[in-house]
């Protein structure tokens, strides 16, 4: 009854969403903070002044939300954490100033990263070459190979959990082919400078797009967003769901020369014309118009994944050094399937990864201050 297709497919695996939501949930990278107030003001008056928005179709095109995402990008640099916040404002830091206009014909929008990605498959990698990607880094990249039929090779990391860009290099040279990898990489957090994936990307074949994913990049990591005048076959993946507090919204998006996102619109109409919802567009439009907010939330996350990363050290625990909004951890004598179980036992819940490599390890995403309080009083039973 099944086509020959889906037999081959290996769905992707989320972390647990327990019907009990007395667990606290540190476990699927979300936001422990709420959007910004006025994104839910104006979701409830759009729709409350206007009902029929619900029964008619959105812009197919997102065209509003696209240039307040690009006015977000150019005032902020990309990265939220790091910004100067004055009154309502935010300023880019040096570091992090872009020094050109993203335009809104540089964006495109999607339902979600993942949906973006899918596109991104599709449209720019082809069945007839491999695709390289680091060995452990989002585990959807494996899924959509297989679904679109795309070969996909793994490139083991270094033993210090960073990529191996030499390896990245010569094996997409050999091919001449794509790479895509996560910066700051999941699941360990570590994130490559700028000028890291500069260099690999004067390396890396000219005539194939390469993917950049910044899903946490609001979180300490350097944008490659900067990049794209150099290199017009660079896609940089980012996403609402991190640091806007949007992953029940769904809204992803990408940056990149507008050649390839104008191919990106090509496979989007060709699969589902008006991705982004109504009421999304207008939640979206107005949490760019609330810099100040989510750079204060993101801080807050740096300032606590700090306070959390010190204090493990200091129980012994081995911690990846993270750019991210969460952390890769382990406990000597512990494996961690045992750690997660402990934890959980004690109402909180974190990521457990079977694969080899990290099978020791847990990743704990970082919620506010009172749950982090809380899972310490769950590690300190550890020692009991």
């Amino acid at each position: 009854m099944q086509s020959k297709r889906i037999l081959k497919l290996n769905p992707y695996k989320p972390g647990e969403q327990p019907k009990d939501r007395n667990y606290i949930k540190l476990n699927a990278n979300e936001n422990p903070y709420p959007p910004a107030p006025e994104v839910m003001t104006a979701v409830s008056n759009a729709i409350l002044q206007n009902p029929m928005l619900m029964a008619l179709y959105p812009d197919p095109n997102s065209v509003e939300l696209r240039k307040k995402i690009a006015d977000l990008l150019n005032v902020s640099g990309g990265v939220l954490c790091r910004t100067e916040i004055c009154d309502d404002k935010v300023n880019a830091s040096e570091q992090d100033k872009i020094p050109f206009e993203v335009t809104p014909e540089m964006i495109f929008t999607g339902n979600g990263s993942d949906e973006v990605l899918s596109f991104i498959f599709y449209a720019f990698f082809d069945s007839d070459r491999p695709v390289f990607q680091p060995e452990h880094t989002y585990s959807f990249y494996p899924v959509y190979a297989g679904y679109y039929d795309i070969p996909l090779k793994k490139i083991p990391l270094n033993k210090d959990f960073t990529i191996d860009c030499q390896q990245m290099i010569s094996s997409a040279v050999e091919a001449e082919s794509s790479v895509i990898f996560a910066n700051p990489n999941a699941p360990t957090g570590i994130a490559m400078t700028r000028e890291q994936v500069r260099q690999m990307l004067l390396a890396l074949p000219k005539n194939r797009v390469h993917v950049v994913d910044e899903a946490y990049v609001d979180f300490g990591g350097e944008s490659c967003i900067p990049l794209l005048k150099e290199f017009p076959n660079l896609v940089i993946v980012r996403t609402f769901s991190k640091s806007l507090s949007f992953a029940g919204s769904r809204l992803g998006f990408v940056v990149a020369n507008p050649d390839l996102i104008a191919a990106l619109h090509c496979v989007k109409d060709s699969f589902n014309h008006f991705p982004v919802d109504t009421v999304t567009q207008i939640a979206g439009k107005t949490a760019c118009e609330c810099p100040s907010y989510y750079a204060k939330t993101a801080k807050a996350i740096v300032e606590c994944r700090e306070d959390f990363s010190g204090w493990l050290l200091e129980c012994g625990w081995t911690v990846i050094p993270s750019s991210t909004n969460f952390i890769l951890a382990k406990k000597e004598g512990f494996t961690g399937e045992e750690i997660y179980k402990r934890i959980k036992e004690q109402g909180i819940l974190v990521r457990h990864f079977a694969t080899s490599g990290v099978e020791n390890f847990v990743r704990i995403t970082i919620g506010n201050p009172e749950q982090m309080e809380e899972l310490k009083k769950a590690i300190q039973t550890f020692d009991v």
